[in-house]
C-alpha cells in the first residue's frame, strides 16, 4: 500500500480530495435545509407567523425530500454525481434566496416546499464516495462523508442566530439565510471544477433504466412495490397534516385532489416497474447478476428507525429539555445540540466498525443498542438529574448514528451501478421515518413517542436476521458486454 492510496484524513489529494468535497457539499445542503430551525422565532415575529404556520413550515420542509431523494438517486446513477450534486447546489439556492426575500406565510412556505429538494444532496455522495474507496475502506470513508456532513445542521444552530444579530435589526435572519444560499452556489462551482466521478481508467456503471429499479426475481417483484407504499403513506400523511384535520393549511378537497394523485402516481410508478422488469417473469436472470431486493428492504427499514428518528428527535429535543427540566431556550438548544454533535465520531464509528466486524454483525448489535437507548430515553423525567439525562440521550444519539453509519457501509454493497437508487430509496425512508414519528409524537406524550421508535427498531432488529452479509463480488455488464467483478468482502 503506497502512502497515496492511504486512508488519511489530512490528505487533500486523490481518492481523500474527493471525500472533503462531496462531505463539504452535502455539510452545505443540510445547512441550507436546517437554516431555518435556529432562526424559527426571528422568522415567526418578522413576518408575523402563527404557532400552526411555523409547524407547517417545518413539515413542508421535509416533505419534498421523500419524492427528490428517489429522483436524484436515479439521476445520479445516470448522469453522475458531478454534475448532479453542481447542478442541485446551484439550483437550490434559488428557493434559499426566496425564503429570504419572503413578506408573507404563502411565500415562505412554497420557498420552504422547494427546498426540501436540497436534503437529496446526501444520496448523490454515497454513489461518489463508493466510486473512489475499496470495500474495507468503504464503511469509514462513507461514515466521514454522511456524518461530518450531517453535522451542518448542527453548524447552522450554532452560526447563524449569531450572523443574524451581527446583521442586526428586524432583517438579520434574512441575511443570514441568504449567505447560506451564496455558499451554496459558489460551491456548486469549486465541486463542479474539483470532481470525477471515478479514479483514472476506472468505468462509471449506469442502470439500464432510468424509470425505475431492477429487480432480479418475481419475488423481489412484489417486495419492491410493498416498499414504495409507505413513501406514498408519508406523502399522504403529509397532506393530512395540512388539511382541515391538522393545520388547515389545504382545503379538503385540495387534500382529497393530492390523495387521488397519489394513487395515480403509484399506480404509474407500479407500471414502470413492471416495464423495467417484465422479462424476469419470462426467464430467469443468470445468477451472476441477481442481487437480493430484501437487502435493501432491511436497509429501508433500519434507516427508518435511525435516520428517522434523528430527524424527529432533533426538532424535538429543544423542548423536551426545556419543558421536563425548565431549561431556558438557550440552554435546552445547547444540551440538545450534544445529539448532533455526536455526529462527527458516531457515523465514521459505525462505518468503520462494519469495515472490520462485518455488516450485519454491527447493524445488528447496534440496532439492539438503539432500541435499549430509546426504551431508557423513555424513562427520563423531572426527577432525574439533567446531567444524567443528557449523557442518556448522547448515548442513544450514539447507536442512532453509528447505526446509519453502518446502514451506508453495506448499500454500496448491493448492486453498484444502482448505487445511487438504492441509496435514494432508503434516505427516502429516513425521511419516511421522521413524517410517522413527528405525526406521532402530535398525539402521545414524550415518553410514548420514545417508546413507539424503540419498537420500531426492535421489527429492525428481527428483520436483520433475514439479512445476508454482502460476500464475493458484484458482477458489472461493461458496454462492450464483458463483465467486471468488484469485491465487496475480504
Amino acid at each position: 500500500m503506497s502512502h497515496v492510496n492511504r486512508f488519511n484524513l489530512f490528505s487533500f489529494s486523490g481518492k481523500m480530495k474527493i471525500l472533503h468535497l462531496s462531505w463539504m457539499a452535502f455539510f452545505i445542503t443540510f445547512m441550507v435545509w436546517f437554516n431555518f430551525v435556529p432562526l424559527l422565532q426571528s422568522v415567526k415575529s418578522s413576518l408575523g407567523l402563527t404557532s400552526a404556520e411555523i409547524k407547517t413550515l417545518l413539515i413542508l420542509n421535509v416533505a419534498f425530500t421523500i419524492p427528490a431523494r428517489v429522483l436524484i438517486g436515479m439521476l445520479t446513477d445516470k448522469y453522475g454525481p458531478r454534475w448532479v450534486y453542481s447542478v442541485l447546489l446551484a439550483v437550490s439556492a434559488v428557493p434559499c434566496f426566496a425564503f429570504a426575500l419572503a413578506d408573507n406565510f404563502i411565500q415562505a412556505a412554497v420557498a420552504r416546499f422547494f427546498l426540501g429538494f436540497i436534503g437529496a444532496g446526501f444520496v448523490i455522495g454515497i454513489r461518489l464516495v463508493s466510486e473512489w474507496f475499496p470495500h474495507n475502506e468503504l464503511g469509514t470513508a462513507e461514515g466521514v462523508y454522511g456524518g461530518w456532513g450531517n453535522f451542518g445542521s448542527a453548524a447552522a444552530a450554532f452560526t447563524l442566530p449569531t450572523l443574524a444579530l451581527f446583521f442586526g435589526g428586524e432583517d438579520g435572519w434574512r441575511y443570514a439565510m441568504a449567505i447560506t444560499g451564496l455558499m451554496s452556489l459558489v460551491f456548486a462551482f469549486v465541486f463542479f471544477r474539483h470532481v470525477s466521478d471515478t479514479p483514472k481508467g476506472a468505468t462509471y456503471f449506469r442502470p439500464k433504466n432510468l424509470t425505475a429499479m431492477e429487480v432480479t426475481s418475481k419475488g423481489d417483484f412484489f417486495l419492491l412495490l410493498i416498499m414504495k407504499l409507505p413513501m406514498y403513506g408519508a406523502l399522504a400523511l403529509l397532506a393530512w397534516k395540512l388539511s382541515p384535520a391538522g393545520v388547515a393549511m389545504l382545503s379538503a378537497w385540495t387534500v382529497n385532489v393530492i390523495y387521488l394523485s397519489l394513487v395515480i402516481i403509484y399506480g404509474y410508478d407500479a407500471s414502470l416497474v413492471w416495464k423495467v422488469n417484465k422479462t424476469i417473469f419470462e426467464k430467469p436472470v443468470p445468477a451472476i447478476h441477481q442481487y437480493k431486493f430484501k437487502q435493501v428492504a432491511v436497509l429501508n427499514v433500519l434507516y427508518f428507525a435511525t435516520f428517522g428518528s434523528e430527524l424527529a428527535v432533533v426538532s424535538m429535543l429543544p423542548l423536551f429539555f426545556s419543558e421536563t427540566f425548565e431549561l431556558t431556550p438557550v440552554v435546552a438548544g445547547m444540551v440538545a445540540s450534544a445529539y448532533a454533535f455526536m455526529n462527527l465520531i458516531s457515523r465514521p464509528g459505525g462505518g468503520w466498525i462494519s469495515d472490520k466486524f462485518g455488516r450485519k454483525l454491527t447493524l445488528l448489535i447496534l440496532t439492539a443498542g438503539l432500541s435499549l437507548g430509546y426504551f431508557l430515553m423513555g424513562q427520563v423525567n423531572s426527577d432525574w438529574p439533567v446531567g444524567l439525562a443528557v449523557a442518556a440521550a448522547m448515548l442513544c444519539s450514539f447507536f442512532v448514528q453509528s447505526g446509519e453509519g453502518a446502514v451506508f457501509a453495506t448499500i454500496p454493497l448491493i448492486k453498484r451501478r444502482m448505487t445511487g437508487q438504492i441509496a435514494g430509496m432508503t434516505g427516502a425512508y429516513g425521511n419516511v421515518g421522521a413524517v410517522c414519528y413527528l405525526t406521532v409524537l402530535s398525539f402521545v406524550d414524550y415518553s410514548t413517542f420514545y417508546y413507539v421508535i424503540a419498537i420500531t427498531a426492535l421489527l429492525g432488529f428481527v428483520a436483520l436476521l433475514v439479512m445476508e452479509e454482502p460476500s464475493g463480488q458484484i458482477a458489472e455488464m461493461n458496454e462492450d458486454g464483458s463483465v467486471t467483478l468488484i469485491d465487496v468482502s475480504h
